[in-house]
């Protein structure tokens, strides 16, 4: 039944592609109430794609925009439930001035399909639901049950879903996840991703005098809070790029040698990535010491000052001690950390180093927890045999340093280990102008999660 599902799929692809053009064309934007009557129409647009793939679908709003539910009767009602997890919702498109075609107009280039949200994430999402529908057209029903899952927020914070999903659990049972918003690890080269680092998230503002203060009368009898917040957030690093936080690498597991050898074997060029990021080589990169590049992006936890403010920054000169300084910190965490725990030592840190005729106010925007798949897994042994089925090769295992906070949502809330194949690349220009999707890439996408359902049927 498989190998006819996927000549359905070939011999469907240029309407697949006429239908993601369709959704495409819909300015989804979540994160700007301009757009709210856009992003209804994205989700009745979904709910008919669902329904004409045989799914039972549900809408449920939010206080900001819907979620799509759909369910799905399984040939094998006894096999595995899969959760498929996507977003209808795309970033802002500026700015405008630099597209070579509209945003709102799918274009194809060169085999490359252009247009905002093509590959973040409803491309991504069109070949899960292309798969719905070439079994719904062969079979009737896909192999498994299947539960789909779309939200409309991921874009601006997805501030509904947490408790959506706690609310709602009985409606999202299911035996794994499948989220396809990640990237190959090159042309051609299919990849399944199973690890994500962790995230916390903070504004800090380092409080001084009461009010701004003439530079030329009090300079050098009071606290300035820039220079200060400068000097304790040089504290965060030692001589060796590493987090001077006591206690912080303290539950960092260490990489096993088949990691070790296995992301040796991947062939990652420094200099091309340093090139690509508009460095000279390798020699420019940075990070803790001991440790490749791929082992600090996805292995080893990091911090980053995101953001500088405080005092007087506009065109000019003007002689003033600010009254606050602020800065906008991020830690990516390990697979085994506790983002509780190095919330609880950042701020001891800050704390400790307060400096003298200051206070700190602290806010944290956002945390999620790391994951790791064990790569033994047999939800990972079916998306390889799905990905050598869809793709014609052999998907390669990487983690990514990035954080997708539904994956830990899902394995906190809903105890779901959740399989990320991508087909997006690293250059489709992700929130940024001249986003696109590789039609190739599509293609096999399509197939792959097709197969993807036959395989956890067993």
């Amino acid at each position: 039944m498989l190998d006819k599902v996927l000549d359905h799929l070939r011999h469907d692809h240029e309407a697949a592609i006429d239908r993601l053009c369709d959704f495409l064309r819909i300015p989804s934007v979540s994160t700007d109430p301009a757009y709210a009557e856009h992003c209804l129409k994205a989700t009745d647009w979904v709910v008919d794609q669902l329904r004409a793939c045989g799914g039972e679908v549900s809408i449920h709003e939010t206080p900001r925009h819907p979620l799509v539910i759909a369910h799905f009767e399984g040939g094998n009602p006894d096999a595995p439930r899969a959760l498929f997890y996507g977003h209808y919702d795309v970033q802002p498109p500026d700015p405008l001035e630099k597209w070579t075609t509209p945003p709102f107009e799918p274009t194809i280039r060169d085999g490359k399909l252009y247009a905002r949200g093509s590959s973040d994430d409803k491309g991504q999402v069109m070949c899960f639901i292309e798969a719905l529908r070439a079994w719904h057209d062969i079979a009737g029903k896909p192999p498994v049950p299947v539960t789909v899952f779309i939200e409309g927020e991921e874009e601006c914070g997805s501030v509904s879903l947490d408790a959506f999903i706690e609310k709602h659990r009985d409606l999202l049972k299911a035996d794994v996840a499948v989220v396809s918003d990640t990237a190959m690890w090159g042309p051609d080269q299919p990849a399944i991703t199973y690890g994500l680092r962790g995230l916390l998230y903070f504004d800090v503002k380092l409080h001084g005098p009461g009010r701004d203060l003439h530079s030329g009368v009090y300079g050098g009898s009071v606290p300035n809070p820039c220079t200060q917040l400068a000097r304790v957030l040089g504290k965060l690093f030692n001589e060796d790029n590493a987090v001077d936080i006591e206690g912080f690498y303290d539950d960092v597991a260490p990489l096993t040698e088949d990691e070790r050898r296995r992301w040796a074997n991947l062939n990652f060029s420094d200099d091309a990535w340093a090139q690509s990021i508009g460095l000279t080589d390798g020699k420019d990169l940075s990070g803790e010491i001991g440790f490749s590049t791929l082992e600090r992006r996805w292995a080893r936890p990091s911090c980053d000052v995101c953001g500088l403010y405080g005092g007087y920054s506009g065109e000019g000169a003007k002689t003033v001690i600010p009254s606050f300084a602020g800065a906008k910190v991020s830690f990516r965490l390990a697979a085994t950390q506790d983002p509780n725990r190095i919330s609880d030592l950042f701020r001891d840190f800050l704390k400790a180093n307060t400096p003298a005729g200051c206070r700190w106010e602290i806010e944290e925007f956002g945390r999620a927890r790391p994951v790791v798949i064990p790569i033994d897994s047999p939800w990972i042994a079916a998306a390889q045999q799905a990905v050598e089925t869809g793709c014609g090769r052999e998907a390669v295992l990487n983690r990514e340093g990035a954080t997708i906070p539904v994956v830990a949502t899902f394995k906190e809330l809903l105890g779901l280990d959740t399989l990320l194949i991508g087909f997006g690349l690293h250059d489709d220009n992700l929130h940024s102008p001249n986003e696109k999707f590789e039609l190739n890439n599509f293609r096999m996408g399509c197939l792959t999660h097709a197969s993807l359902l036959a395989k956890l049927a067993g």
